[in-house]
């Protein structure tokens, strides 16, 4: 069997798991509600607050599918209880970042002529720590890598001196200058 997909979900108290005949499962927590079409060969059982998904053989297709929705049914369970986040980081002189008060927006001076505004999509959330320092919350986990990847390819950060918006831990492969006449 699949490692990740035999494993169980273990249902947190305050959060509701729903599979109809279509299979699809639809979580409901204190922090949003998410819902996840699953592939008809995969099973989805809830006994009590543990979640199960079967597979009918062991073909590899059948196998990767197992995986793959004991994953994002898991990730939703997080995402409605404790959320997700990302954290990107800004290296260069006068970058800096500012969110709205209701965390629906960011604006940031990232060297360009004018500053670039982002609107934060339903469920997600921005939030500034410091003037260099960019968190995005939110309840889906794919959301939020999306839009961390997005705002990150505003300016990547390049080779020579490292400026630019990276992910937080993120290491930046660096480049020697050119060398003079000898």
């Amino acid at each position: 069997m699949s490692r990740i997909g035999r494993l169980p979900i273990q249902v947190p108290a305050g959060v509701t798991v729903t599979v109809d005949n279509n299979n699809l499962v639809t979580v409901k927590g204190p922090k949003a509600t998410l819902s996840q079409q699953v592939n008809k060969i995969i099973t989805v059982k809830q006994e009590g607050n543990v979640l199960t998904l079967t597979r009918p053989n062991e073909e590899k297709q059948t196998k990767a599918y197992h995986g793959l929705y004991r994953a994002l049914l898991h990730n939703m369970v997080v995402g409605v209880t404790d959320g997700f986040s990302k954290t990107l980081e800004m290296v260069g002189t006068g970058y800096k970042a500012k969110a709205s008060g209701d965390g629906k927006s960011i604006e940031i001076n990232i060297g360009f002529s004018h500053p670039v505004i982002i609107q934060a999509p339903e469920g997600l959330s921005f939030k500034t720590p410091n003037d260099t320092t960019m968190v995005i919350e939110g309840a889906d986990k794919q959301a939020v890598g999306n839009m961390a990847a997005d705002i990150r390819a505003i300016r990547k950060p390049e080779p020579y001196l490292g400026k630019g918006i990276k992910y937080k831990g993120e290491h930046i492969r660096r480049k020697e200058g050119k060398t003079g006449k000898k």
